[in-house]
C-alpha cells in the first residue's frame, strides 16, 4: 500500500530546515500542495528553497530522501531542490538573492559518475513532435553498431520516451548509497525518469524541478565506462538545456527538425541557444523528409523537402542527413524494437546509421 500525503508530510515535519530568520523550521514548510506526487509506491517531492543557497540544503535533501525510503509501501523516491530566487524587497534580500542565483547557476562539473564517459552529446529540437526521441534512440544504437560503449539519458522529463523505445520496464537497482544502475537493452545503458514515475502521470514540474531531476540523473547513476552518452533533451530552449550545458562538458548537439518552415524556425532558435552556451552544433537532421509510396514507388514530400539542408547551409553547420517518413519506423518504435536493430537494411535504419557514423566522425576530430 502506497504512503499517503499525510505520511510524507509527517516525515518532512521531522526534518529540521537549515536555519534562516523568519523561515519555516521544518522541511514541511517548504513544500506546497503540488510539490508531492505519489503513485504506486513512487514518491516525488520538490522542496522550494526560494533564495537559499542549494549547497546548504543538500544534506537536508539527502536526509529527507532517506526518511521517505523507510516509509512502508515506498518503492522509489526522488527529492528535488527548486532553487528559485525570491523577489527582492530590500538591500539585504537583493544581495542574498544575487548570491543564491550565482550559486545555483554556477557550472556543477566533475560528477564522479561521468568521469569515465569520453563524450556527451545532446539530441535536441526547438519544438515537439519532430521525432527527436526516436532519432536519439536510433543514433545511440547506430553508435553501438559501430562497436562503441553507449549510454542514453532520457532528459525529456515531461515526456520520457526511452522506456517504450527500448522496451524497458521496472525500476533501476541500487548500486550503493543512492547511486542507481542504469537499465540495459540492445547493448545500451539507459536511464529515464520514466523508470520511477507512472507512465500516465502528468509531470507538472516547474523549471528548477526539471533542472534538479536532470542533475540527479547525471550525478547519481553508475554509468561506468562509455565512449558516448546520448542525452535526449526535452523540446525547447529552457532550463533543461541550460542545466545540461552548465553541468557537463558537452561535446556537441544534434538538432532534429522536419522540413517545413514552422519547425525550422524553432530549430534555428535551438542552434542559437547552444552556440550562446559554447556547445558545438554537430549538425541538423531532417526527419520525415519524404515518403515513398508503396503503390507507385514515388517520393512524396509531405512536409516539404530540403528545408533543413538549406537551413544548415545558411547557419554554417553540417547537414547530417534525411530520414524518411516510414511506417516501419513508427511500428518498430511503438513495439520497442528500434529500426536500427530490428530492420538494419531498411531505408530508415540506413539513414540513422549513416547519421551516427557522421556524428561519430565529427566527435573524433
Amino acid at each position: 500500500m502506497s504512503p499517503t500525503r499525510d505520511d510524507v508530510l509527517a516525515a518532512l515535519a521531522g526534518v529540521a530546515a537549515p536555519a534562516s530568520p523568519g523561515a519555516p523550521e521544518t522541511v514541511s514548510g517548504y513544500v506546497g500542495p503540488s510539490d508531492i506526487v505519489i503513485r504506486d509506491g513512487r514518491v516525488l517531492v520538490s522542496i522550494g528553497i526560494a533564495d537559499a543557497v542549494p549547497r546548504l540544503w543538500e544534506p537536508t535533501r539527502a536526509d529527507v530522501e532517506a526518511r521517505l525510503k523507510r516509509l512502508p509501501g515506498v518503492t522509489a523516491v526522488l527529492v528535488s531542490l527548486t532553487a528559485e530566487r525570491a523577489p527582492a524587497t530590500g538591500r539585504d534580500n537583493t544581495a542574498r538573492s544575487a548570491a543564491a542565483g550565482t550559486a545555483s547557476a554556477a557550472p556543477v562539473r566533475g560528477f564522479p559518475a561521468l568521469a569515465s564517459i569520453k563524450r556527451i552529446i545532446a539530441v535536441a529540437s526547438g519544438k515537439g513532435g519532430v521525432g527527436k526521441s526516436t532519432t536519439a534512440c536510433n543514433i545511440a544504437l547506430g553508435f553501438a553498431a559501430l562497436g562503441l560503449q553507449v549510454g542514453v539519458l532520457d532528459a525529456d522529463i515531461y515526456g520520457p520516451s526511452m522506456p517504450k523505445l527500448f522496451a524497458l520496464k521496472g525500476q533501476p537497482r541500487i548500486a550503493s548509497g543512492r547511486t542507481l544502475l542504469p537499465l540495459e537493452a540492445y547493448g545500451c545503458k539507459v536511464m529515464s525518469i520514466g523508470f520511477v514515475v507512472d507512465a500516465d502521470n502528468a509531470m507538472i514540474w516547474r523549471g528548477p524541478m526539471v533542472a534538479s531531476a536532470i542533475t540527479q540523473m547525471l550525478r547519481d547513476v553508475a554509468w561506468g565506462t562509455l565512449d558516448v552518452l546520448v542525452v535526449d533533451m526535452p523540446p525547447g530552449t529552457g532550463d533543461a538545456q541550460l542545466t545540461l550545458a552548465q553541468s557537463v562538458p558537452l561535446s556537441g548537439a544534434v538538432i532534429v527538425s522536419t522540413p517545413q518552415d514552422m519547425s525550422l524556425i524553432d530549430a534555428r532558435r535551438g542552434i542559437t541557444m547552444f552556440r550562446n552556451v559554447d556547445v558545438p552544433v554537430l549538425g541538423i537532421v531532417e526527419n520525415m523528409s519524404y515518403f515513398v509510396c508503396d503503390d507507385c514507388g514515388k517520393r512524396h514530400h509531405i512536409f516539404a523537402h530540403g528545408g533543413a539542408r538549406e537551413e544548415a547551409k545558411k547557419l554554417g553547420v553540417p547537414f547530417l542527413g534525411e530520414v524518411p517518413l516510414e511506417l516501419m519506423i513508427r511500428e518498430r518504435s511503438d513495439a520497442g524494437m528500434p529500426i536500427v536493430v530490428s530492420a538494419p537494411d531498411s531505408p530508415g535504419a540506413k539513414a540513422y546509421l549513416a547519421i551516427a557514423a557522421s556524428v561519430w566522425a565529427a566527435l573524433k576530430t
